[in-house]
């Protein structure tokens, strides 16, 4: 009985500690704990890139979700290095009218979307109203509803983005697959029946950008060929642009790109046409 009593005053103690006293220690600390998401507990903390430049990380499923710059003079700006790929191909190509992004996360790539194009609508389709909520209080997504929205070029959709396109009947000229749990890339984006309904999703000569989380050896790098190869079914170029060509070890944000027009695309791609 005595040990009956100890081993609940001991899990009392520890759920009021993960409850009460963590959260106050960790606000403490700068960060913030949100226990409510639908793939775990999120944390989000300030810190600084490789320049000083103060930014903001949302952490969450064991692993960074997104990151974003504070300062009002590049608070839309692209912290991570594949979504400037992804900014750099679109540039190239002249730009795009309607987009769908598929993956809130700290709803960074919409917000450089909308702020950079006067003319582009973007709909954005996040499967946790959760991490959407963490975007509109720590990652300056109610400052784009709020100021750049006037004329309702941003839609917000939850659900989840494979289901939902599926449905859809939209046609878009961009569909981007910046969704993912953990280390696994693109879900069931990833295969030939999931290209083909992005395919059959485009508008002629549209663009479709995925982050596929990846080393480039081992098993890891067939799964990004197998990828390349189920997406060169359905479009005539495919692309995969490595993070870290020079650490082949390591997992990397690759980029993907696949269209039926011939993209210049930086670097030099994995996989072509």
């Amino acid at each position: 009985m005595r040990l009956i009593i100890v081993t609940c005053v001991i899990t009392v103690a520890l759920i009021l500690f993960v409850r009460v006293a963590l959260p106050r220690l960790l606000e403490w600390r700068g960060v913030h704990l949100e226990g409510r998401t639908k793939f775990g507990p999120a944390l989000v903390f300030d810190s600084a890139d490789a320049d000083g430049t103060a930014v903001r990380l949302l952490y969450v499923g064991g692993t960074f979700q997104s990151v974003c710059y504070l300062d009002d003079d590049i608070w839309s700006e692209l912290v991570c290095s594949y979504h400037r790929t992804f900014a750099e191909v679109l540039s190239a190509a002249g730009g795009v009218g309607r987009a769908c992004v598929i993956g809130g996360g700290g709803y960074s790539l919409p917000k450089y979307l909308i702020t950079h194009d006067d003319h582009m609508h973007v709909d954005v389709v996040e499967i946790d109203p959760a991490v959407t909520e963490l975007a509109r209080r720590y990652f300056l997504l109610d400052r784009l509803e709020g100021g750049w929205d006037s004329v309702h070029r941003l839609g917000l959709v939850t659900d989840d983005g494979w289901e939902w396109l599926k449905r859809s009947d939209e046609p878009y000229d961009l569909v981007v697959n910046d969704a993912f749990k953990g280390r696994r890339p693109l879900g069931a984006m990833g295969c030939e029946e999931g290209a083909a309904i992005i395919h059959d999703h485009l508008t002629e000569g549209g663009i479709y950008l995925a982050n596929v989380r990846a080393r480039l050896e081992g098993a890891d790098r067939d799964r990004l060929d197998d990828t390349a190869e189920a997406f060169s079914h359905a479009f005539a170029y495919v692309h995969v642009i490595p993070e870290c060509p020079e650490e082949p070890g390591r997992v990397g944000n690759n980029v993907l790109v696949a269209s039926d027009r011939d993209l210049w695309v930086p670097g030099e791609p994995l996989a072509s046409e």
